[in-house]
């Protein structure tokens, strides 16, 4: 347990010298009810009232629980960039606990919008943070918001802060520029950036590839076909090496191309077509499943932050709140998944709420 208050112990104070509850205690505090169920910092200060005794032989409480007005005080005047340092500490006091090296395959970028955390007047620009997240290991290895929501310079500076070397991240379309992929070959990673008519000129070089290898007939593709939830899916993906007159993208070694075609029970198919950007040259199997795999961001990582930690419907609004509560659910949603207990996330939330050993447990798993 002291490894995980440790990882809050260096971010700086912003309150002002009238303050009466120790950061890290509030911090720590947040965590432990969040991974109990709590929502607001209403539920917050009520987890602390109901636990008085508990958290005060863990962190010391000589002024007693703190009251709701004190999360929200902080977790507003908080930056949110030293609250992201602490998850990056967290992560690797995670894998070191579950004997895990550097990344080394899939590493998932995507955007998520807080739906409801936006204030009076500013309904189309919800807050946004941009997470990284390791598709092998289903954790995640960066947070980063952005006040103005500006997706792709929060994705560029949660990139900088890593080390990619043996990874290969993939990322929507909306990443598809030559700043992501300079940043990522940077930090020594390779990409698989999916690509749109946004990028007008990659997107035309990529159509004529595929046109002119059909042409020749030399052509590599793999199709595979799933069954299941009342539908027939079924995808093929071709890899294409970049041709000679192609358009000038950092890296850019090859394109894939890949098919979809869903067939709900009784319905007409649907078809779906999109190229993707390479920086190798990836067998059509290999492309595929890095394809698939970038899609656990949405299926573990912001399915559950909305569906379970209920983040969506999170009311939190003000300066910095709606980024660092995100960042204090990923931490949450990270230690209930390395826990190695078979049970749901939700299943697990409750337990810790309704039994003390399983709560202990999950601090002491970290160790």
């Amino acid at each position: 347990m002291e490894s995980i208050i440790a990882i809050f112990a260096d971010i700086p104070d912003p309150r002002g010298i009238n303050i009466r509850h120790d950061l890290s205690a509030i911090l720590f505090i947040a965590l432990a009810a969040t991974l109990c169920g709590a929502k607001t910092c209403v539920d917050m200060a009520d987890f602390a009232a109901v636990n008085e005794a508990e958290l005060d032989e863990m962190v010391g409480l000589p002024h007693g629980p703190p009251s709701h007005d004190s999360f929200s005080r902080l977790f507003r005047l908080l930056d949110p960039a030293q609250l992201e340092l602490a998850l990056r500490r967290f992560v690797a006091i995670v894998r070191q606990a579950l004997a895990l090296g550097p990344p080394q395959g899939v590493v998932a970028i995507d955007g998520k919008r807080m739906r409801r955390g936006y204030e009076k007047g500013r309904v189309s620009i919800p807050p946004l943070m941009v997470g990284v997240w390791d598709a092998e290991t289903r954790l995640s290895l960066a947070a980063r918001g952005n006040t103005e929501g500006n997706e792709h310079k929060a994705a560029l500076e949660a990139l900088k802060s890593l080390d990619l070397k043996g990874c290969t991240v993939t990322a929507d379309a909306a990443f598809c520029d030559a700043a992501v992929a300079t940043t990522i070959m940077e930090q020594q990673g390779d990409y698989a950036l999916k690509l749109k008519a946004n990028h007008g000129p990659l997107f035309a070089a990529a159509g004529r590839a595929f046109a002119a290898a059909e042409k020749r007939g030399r052509i590599a593709s793999i199709t595979v076909e799933e069954a299941g939830h009342g539908r027939v899916e079924r995808r093929t993906m071709s890899v294409v090496a970049v041709p000679d007159d192609a358009p000038d993208f950092p890296g850019l070694a090859a394109f894939g191309r890949i098919e979809a075609e869903r067939t709900p029970d009784g319905r007409r198919p649907k078809r779906l077509m999109h190229y993707v950007a390479l920086s190798k040259v990836l067998t059509p199997k290999a492309a595929l499943d890095v394809n698939r795999s970038h899609w656990s961001i949405e299926n573990q990582s912001h399915w559950q932050l909305d569906v379970v930690l209920r983040e969506d419907d999170a009311r939190t609004r003000k300066n910095y709140g709606p980024q660092n509560l995100s960042v204090i659910r990923r931490i949450a949603l990270d230690m209930l998944r390395a826990h190695p207990d078979q049970r749901s996330i939700r299943r697990k939330m409750n337990l810790a709420a309704w039994q003390p050993k399983f709560f202990y447990e999950l601090f002491i798993h970290m160790r």
